[in-house]
């Protein structure tokens, strides 16, 4: 487990830009925290360390958004809309899951059934007592994800 102070937006992006260089094809990292945390800013940051230069959002309402121009592909999750897990298998999450890109997946705590063995888990948290910009970012690793 390793956890970081982040007292800034700028700190949260450059946490994301360095997940991202160290990302391997396969690889899946899931976040959790509340709404209004940073996780798409992370998200930003992450697809900035994967090469990629288009802008990253949410993917709130299509589930998952494909980018492909980068050293990797990055397949972003954001499940927070998800009804049931029988809506992943629609989509066919196994193939992003299990591909050769990078998958991240936002609101992961609601789909943890389906997680693989696999993962690299960003929980991030507000403390208002540290600052209005301070984020507590701990990542855990689980399975034997190296």
């Amino acid at each position: 487990m390793r956890v970081i102070d982040s007292f800034s937006p700028e700190e949260t992006f450059e946490l994301g830009r360095k997940l991202g260089e160290q990302a391997q094809p396969g690889d899946v990292y899931t976040m959790v925290g509340d709404l209004g945390v940073g996780k798409t800013l992370l998200a930003q940051g992450i697809a900035r360390g994967l090469a990629i230069a288009e802008p990253i959002c949410s993917p709130t309402f299509t589930i998952v958004q494909v980018y492909e121009e980068g050293r990797m592909p990055f397949y972003h999750f954001d499940v927070y809309r998800i009804g049931d897990i029988e809506e992943m298998e629609e989509i066919g999450y196994q193939d992003y899951f299990y591909g050769q890109g990078l998958t991240l997946i936002e609101w992961a705590d609601l789909i943890q059934e389906i997680l693989p063995e696999c993962f690299l888990e960003i929980r991030i948290e507000k403390d208002l007592e540290k600052g209005f910009a301070y984020r507590r970012i701990t990542i855990n690793k689980y399975g034997g994800m190296e």
